[in-house]
């Protein structure tokens, strides 16, 4: 995502609740763009140091690095207040969610909400636009 320019709206920690037995909370290194968010594991240096520093082999491995896209989030949901922890719950479209916590005061779950919102927005439009176009053209003699 940060490769194809896109821009980070929000930078920070977040933590991440693990798939496996435990449910550990892991944190990660989180930058929201307009297209999705990027969880980094937090020793692994940023997507643009690495593109500088080729000749230094990364902490970790490429791979550990995930992009949630937009283009295949659902909702945002389950937001919970505990203590000083705010809980939400990323849907992805194929049905996997990822649960997530962050302090309260960081608002994370309301910024990724609000820039899926409106990625999705930029779709619609799009979608209208291109569907406008076509019948144009087939309208034109």
């Amino acid at each position: 995502m940060l490769e194809s320019g896109c821009k980070a709206v929000k930078e920070g920690m977040l933590e991440k609740r693990s798939d496996g037995l435990l449910q550990l909370w892991k944190k990660k290194r989180c930058i929201l763009t307009e297209e999705g968010l990027l969880l980094i594991p937090p020793k692994h240096p940023p997507p643009q140091e690495q593109q500088q520093q080729q000749p230094a082999p990364p902490a970790e491995p490429a791979a550990k690095i995930k992009e949630l896209h937009f283009s295949n989030m659902k909702t945002v949901d389950c937001v919970e207040r505990k203590g000083k922890y705010v809980y939400f719950t990323v849907v992805m479209a194929e049905g996997k969610e990822i649960d997530f916590r962050c302090a309260q005061e960081q608002g994370w779950n309301a910024a990724i909400t609000l820039q899926m919102v409106q990625y999705k927005n930029r779709q619609a439009i799009l979608a209208v636009r291109s569907t406008r176009q076509k019948q144009q053209h087939l309208a034109a003699p």
